[in-house]
């Protein structure tokens, strides 16, 4: 299957939406277009956040120069720094 972009996902989760809501599906076809648009609501969602964390790591140069970093060597990091907001935030409350 060929690689579908952000935007041909969110064209095809706008005409799922717009048959839905028509009314005018059977039961049936309407479920298998509800599923279909979870999933593609789901894809949309990843992107976003992958596209999201690339941003973060553009602009948290230390220095605050605009640098690049790889991201997959950024995911760890940033995943232990989530961890230690979340410690804090338990440790206020």
């Amino acid at each position: 299957m060929a690689t579908k972009t952000f935007e041909d996902a969110m064209k095809e989760l706008e005409q799922i939406v717009q048959e839905l809501e028509s009314g005018d599906l059977p039961l049936e076809k309407a479920l298998k277009k509800f599923e279909d648009g979870v999933e593609l609501s789901k894809f949309c969602s990843r992107k976003l956040d992958e596209t999201e964390k690339k941003i973060t790591i553009l602009l948290e140069d230390q220095d605050k120069t605009l640098m690049e970093k790889p991201f997959h060597l950024q995911e760890s990091a940033m995943k232990e720094s989530d961890k230690s907001g979340t410690e804090e935030i338990h440790k206020q409350g």
